[in-house]
């Protein structure tokens, strides 16, 4: 799907057919004016697409119509979906659940980036949510990146970093009191029954804006030439500039809500502070291409084939 990118041009008052109000100065627009479904004209679904590239995340309330069905059709006006995950069968078509009964992924990272084929963008809908907590965080790598001192920004720009599906973030981040229940373990097992290795530059340049945004997240296990404690230290220095608080949005999930968010642009984080109350969100991806870092290199495969998983945008 070929799509001009206007966004730049756009102003949140210019929109004809929707409307945009931010959420917060430098991430996050509300989306109104729009019920999702597959019969969205082609002038909705150009502004829509336009947001999301203006505001790297925008949320749509009240889509309590929507089900598995119309979440498709809807993510297929926007993009090429992809199977649920390379790893984890889902629904066996396009919808993988966010179960907290299947874990909590309170760490930030960007979606599948142990993948040379990063997805491009993910519809989330939310399907139970619990009383109280359960919000998700996103960050802006590109403004990340922006903000950087310029020798960091050259040091990024001269790394790569080894990102692999077998990295277990729970090793690295408090467990649940209790422990790991068996749905847990299974899933778990699931998410690691195929192994995916892809070194990626740091820096990609974004296909559609032409902007540079960091590639990073809790799937990078090393930077290559790198020792893994050195890598850990610049991991942890870079993620730092990533999650400032200015350089993020919270947002507080109501029934009926739908989230987009520009995969390729953006880490996110689901809040783990609900209990163990159930949390189901039901999440759609689209194909991405593979990144080109801001010197022309490309990411490279070391281990496993994602072409099962999506076509390359």
């Amino acid at each position: 799907m070929s799509v001009a990118v206007t966004a730049e041009r756009r102003t949140d008052a210019t929109y004809a057919h929707i409307d945009v109000q931010k959420v917060g100065a430098n991430l996050g627009a509300v989306i109104s004016g729009v019920q999702i479904g597959g019969e969205l004209s082609s002038e909705v679904v150009g502004e829509v697409r336009d947001a999301l590239l203006a505001h790297r995340v925008v949320f749509l309330r009240e889509q309590s119509h929507a089900d598995a069905a119309t979440q498709r059709a809807f993510a297929e006006l926007l993009g090429t979906v992809t199977k649920p995950h390379p790893t984890v069968a889902g629904d066996g078509q396009a919808v993988l659940p966010i179960d907290s009964e299947h874990g909590r992924a309170n760490s930030w990272h960007t979606d599948v980036t142990f993948i040379d084929r990063i997805p491009a963008i993910s519809v989330l809908r939310a399907v139970t949510l619990p009383p109280y907590g359960g919000n998700t965080i996103w960050a802006n790598t590109v403004r990340a990146y922006q903000l950087l001192p310029a020798p960091l920004q050259t040091l990024a720009r001269s790394l790569r970093g080894v990102h692999s599906n077998l990295y277990d973030y729970a090793d690295n981040h408090q467990r649940r009191v209790g422990g790991v229940d068996v749905k847990e373990e299974e899933y778990r097992a699931e998410f690691r029954s195929r192994e995916f290795e892809t070194e990626h530059p740091v820096v990609r340049r974004h296909p559609e804006t032409g902007e540079p945004a960091l590639v990073l997240g809790h799937f990078v296990r090393e930077f290559a030439g790198l020792s893994p404690s050195d890598s850990q230290t610049l991991l942890a220095l870079f993620q730092r500039h990533v999650t400032r608080p200015e350089n993020t949005v919270r947002w507080s999930w109501r029934p009926g809500d739908i989230a987009i968010w520009d995969n390729r642009a953006t880490q996110h984080y689901a809040v783990d502070d609900y209990d163990d109350l159930p949390r189901l969100l039901h999440r759609i991806t689209l194909a991405g291409d593979v990144p080109v870092g801001l010197d022309g290199d490309t990411s490279v495969t070391r281990k496993g084939d994602a072409s099962d998983f999506s076509p390359i945008a």
